[in-house]
């Protein structure tokens, strides 16, 4: 059985490219602690009308989620009354008290490559993005039955491999693959779940049309931020909050910790013991590893913590060894257990696949999960969907050319100038080639990569991403924005009502940015998101 739950995903943090850096699990505690006693005006100040900012007009065409034809769509009503009575120097006095919220805090994200200090605060973004119930409710069917058929394929490729056979997916594209472990094939893991914590990256370009850029079914993280970013809102616009009917989202930790629990293996006794598996304090998602261990009353350990004896896994403690039953695993595959992995880690624990072959611990995700999210495999999921459920995709599939095709090859090397090229295993944003924003130095140096190595790339043509409302230095300007929903699988399937959460991001281009918001509790309802996070500077698709 399968279980499937939306849940919530925040900031696009993959392992190793970017996310939240922290000082300690203690001093996350007293940072929340005092962040929930920050003594705030939870007044908002209130200003006389529109021309107290000064809007920015956005000239490239592209889906406005705010306004329609020149009218205020529905949802947003309350937002423009909100905007026209508060004047720039309250949103800007607002932002600057976030700021020291997640100062506080010690939230932050790392960005390499651009030199100087990496470590950034994460940008936030106090207009609220907004979505109805009926867009959810869409959104949410289709991603629901996306990580249903990923899963399936996962089950599918490390067992009797159907869908090779049956050449809906090249055999070569997978077996061949990097992310693909040959270690899991013939192994069925606890509740026949392999991805139990699912991003999936969304964008949107009309009122109705919703588009998958790609699948993440490895260690997405994010879900802290979206959390805290919950409470910045509430206190710094209790009245803007109090207009609104807000989904709740403060149940995402026991939400999580079930759908582990709910995984454990058959040998388990009593109440599964969970614990979130660290790379350490310098890895770039740290905070987030000690916030959710916090939350849900687990520990958060590094390798050295554990131990395999006898195939079973253990915990180091002052009160002795004790037994673990679910591991939520922060760290890649090769990095798990240096008896089967990379032999240099010192990440991982010796043994450790041995005890979860021998099924007595779980693993979230599930080793090999990476192959459902490999950007040369996401072309193929709308088949997946098809093959596996006997269902037409809900949610479409952004147009791929595959480099490794000749035809595809030979299309992309002449039209780089107005594509997007990607790294098949590369995330973050990094890698990528923006080609209307790309110099001619740029495109020969990538032709040139995609000649020499072409199954390393893919290429998508750019959309017109839909904006939203975003405070800038000069006001309020639209700024593109794209979605990551997350989808909690456990033994059972159940699709949980929009009362979980959402959270959305983006990562694209070299810019990233991120916006996160939440379900809408009723039919008719508008949902006031928990928090956005977008970056202040011009996208650099919105031609600004």
């Amino acid at each position: 059985m399968w279980r499937g739950r939306i849940g919530a995903r925040v900031w696009s943090a993959h392992q190793g490219a970017g996310g939240a850096r922290f000082l300690g699990k203690d001093a996350a505690r007293r940072a929340r602690a005092a962040h929930r006693g920050l003594a705030f005006d939870p007044a908002e100040r209130q200003g006389s009308g529109p021309e107290d900012f000064a809007p920015v007009t956005l000239t490239t065409p592209a889906f406005d989620e705010m306004t329609a034809d020149g009218l205020i769509r529905g949802p947003y009503a309350e937002i423009a009354r909100w905007l026209a009575a508060t004047p720039q120097a309250a949103l800007e006095q607002r932002r600057h008290e976030a700021e020291l919220l997640f100062k506080r805090i010690g939230i932050t994200f790392a960005v390499y490559g651009e030199g100087g200090d990496p470590e950034r605060l994460i940008p936030f973004d106090i207009i609220p993005r907004i979505l109805a119930r009926a867009e959810w409710d869409a959104l949410s069917r289709g991603l629901v039955q996306r990580v249903k058929a990923l899963n399936l394929f996962l089950a599918d490729v490390y067992g009797r491999q159907e869908i090779l056979q049956a050449g809906r997916i090249p055999a070569a594209l997978v077996r061949d693959n990097d992310a693909f472990r040959p270690e899991m094939a013939g192994f069925m893991p606890p509740g026949g779940v392999y991805t139990h914590i699912a991003g999936i990256d969304v964008v949107r370009t009309s009122p109705s049309e919703f588009w998958v850029l790609e699948d993440n079914c490895r260690t997405p993280s994010g879900v802290s931020y979206m959390l805290e970013g919950r409470e910045a809102m509430l206190r710094l616009f209790p009245g803007l909050c109090a207009a609104h009917r807000i989904a709740p989202v403060g149940h995402y930790p026991e939400e999580l910790l079930e759908t582990l629990k709910s995984v454990a293996p058959p040998g388990c006794r009593g109440s599964p013991r969970v614990a979130i598996l660290t790379p350490g304090s310098y890895n770039s998602a740290y905070y987030e590893h000690c916030f959710l261990a916090d939350e849900m009353g687990v520990e958060v350990v590094e390798g050295p913590d554990l131990f395999v004896e006898d195939d079973v896994v253990f915990m180091r403690t002052t009160a002795g060894p004790q037994r673990v039953d679910v591991i939520y695993r922060r760290i890649d595959d090769d990095y798990l257990d240096p008896r089967v992995f990379r032999p240099e880690s010192v990440l991982g624990v010796p043994g450790l696949m041995a005890a979860y072959k021998a099924g007595n611990v779980a693993l979230a995700n599930a080793p090999g999960a990476g192959i459902a999210d490999d950007k040369a495999v996401y072309p193929y999921v709308p088949d997946m969907i098809r093959f596996y459920l006997g269902e037409e995709p809900l949610l479409a599939n952004v147009p791929t050319y595959l480099c490794e095709r000749a035809e595809d090859r030979a299309y992309v090397l002449d039209h780089l100038h107005e594509l997007v090229v990607k790294l098949t295993h590369g995330s973050g944003g990094y890698g990528m080639l923006v080609g209307p924003h790309s110099t001619a130095e740029q495109r020969a140096d990538f032709a040139a990569r995609i000649k020499a190595s072409p199954s390393e790339y893919i290429a998508q043509p750019t959309l017109a991403l839909s904006t939203v409302p975003t405070l800038v230095e000069k006001g309020i300007a639209p700024r593109h924005v794209d979605l990551r929903p997350f989808v909690l699988s456990g033994r059972e399937v159940r699709v949980v009502e929009p009362a979980s959460l959402a959270a959305w991001v983006r990562e694209e281009v070299a810019d990233m940015l991120s916006a996160y918001a939440g379900p809408p509790p009723a039919e008719g309802q508008a949902l006031l998101p928990f928090e956005v996070f977008r970056t202040a500077r011009p996208d650099p698709l919105d031609g600004a």
